[in-house]
């Protein structure tokens, strides 16, 4: 059988172009138009090319973002300093406390050396024992008022109980209403008597609860800051008696810089204490005449229908 040589042409020996894969002849190819094909590029020309718009675009946006699967992490510049100003509040939140607490566990012990203003302590002191004893004059006066209260109750009733026998007893009519008459004016007047004790307890309640319990609140400041004050004094005392060297030096200087903060921390918790404490004593006096005047002038009130 001879096969002509028209029916074979040249290109049926040519190899497919790079990267197209036939699958064998078709009835309909012939008809269909063939559309050109680009040659792929290598792999490693893709990567090189996806690298380098990687690189780019992150040095565009300023930041370094960690791709998935990698292990390491690094924050950005906005999440970064945020949490390390956290972190450094509470490294120096730990390092206070502990030197806070060495110096009251030293002081207790009888080891460690203690700031003293005599003259501050006594006035301190003497607050102290005067809010104790204007604590318990309140109580003492509530319970006055408390048992007025009843008092005052019992005659209501009992003037009431008299006004009922004076009507019924036509005889003893003049006795029964007069002693009516009687404790009704003693229960109005114990009235009286009663809003004045009530206003001498609101306002040494005040005196003891709003004004003495604010300059309490800045005694106790005083004494924090105080602690804190010998604490770092304590510190930079043990580090000057060591030895001065390249390792030392910056430790000492930034001992006394921190010495240098509580002190002056101290000394004006000091000031503001003494000044509070001279202004209790200066209206002390005006305070407590005018509360126990008033109180003075109700009872004799009282004390002239009977009560005292």
């Amino acid at each position: 059988m001879k096969v002509s040589d028209s029916s074979v042409s040249a290109s049926s020996f040519v190899s497919p172009p790079e990267g197209i894969i036939e699958s064998g002849p078709h009835k309909e190819s012939a008809s269909l138009p063939s559309s050109p094909v680009s040659p792929v590029a290598s792999s490693s020309a893709v990567a090189s090319r996806l690298a380098r718009s990687f690189s780019d675009s992150q040095a565009d946006s300023g930041t370094m973002q960690t791709p998935p699967g990698s292990g390491a992490v690094v924050l950005s510049d906005d999440l970064k300093n945020p949490a390390m100003e956290k972190l450094d509040l509470v490294r120096k939140w730990s390092i206070n406390t502990y030197k806070c607490t060495r110096q009251i566990l030293s002081e207790k012990l009888g080891r460690g050396s203690k700031t003293v203003d005599l003259e501050l302590e006594a006035q301190i002191e003497l607050l102290r024992e005067n809010r104790r004893k204007y604590q318990n004059v309140i109580k003492l006066a509530q319970a006055l008022a408390n048992q007025l209260s009843q008092i005052m109750q019992t005659q209501k009733q009992l003037g009431d109980a008299f006004a009922d026998l004076s009507l019924k007893s036509p005889e003893l009519h003049e006795e029964f209403g007069y002693n009516a008459d009687t404790q009704r004016l003693l229960s109005k007047n114990g009235e009286t008597l009663l809003a004045a004790i009530n206003f001498f307890i609101s306002s040494v309640d005040t005196l003891v609860d709003k004004t003495i319990e604010d300059t309490m609140i800045n005694i106790k400041q005083y004494e924090t800051a105080r602690v804190e004050y010998d604490a770092y004094r304590t510190d930079l005392e043990e580090l000057n008696l060591g030895p001065r060297d390249g390792n030392t030096m910056p430790k000492i200087e930034q001992s006394q810089q921190q010495f240098q903060i509580h002190r002056e921390k101290f000394e004006r918790m000091r000031n503001d204490v003494s000044v509070k404490l001279k202004f209790l004593e200066e209206n002390k006096v005006s305070f407590w005449l005018f509360c126990c005047g008033d109180l003075q002038r109700h009872t004799f009130v009282g004390a002239h229908f009977g009560y005292v």
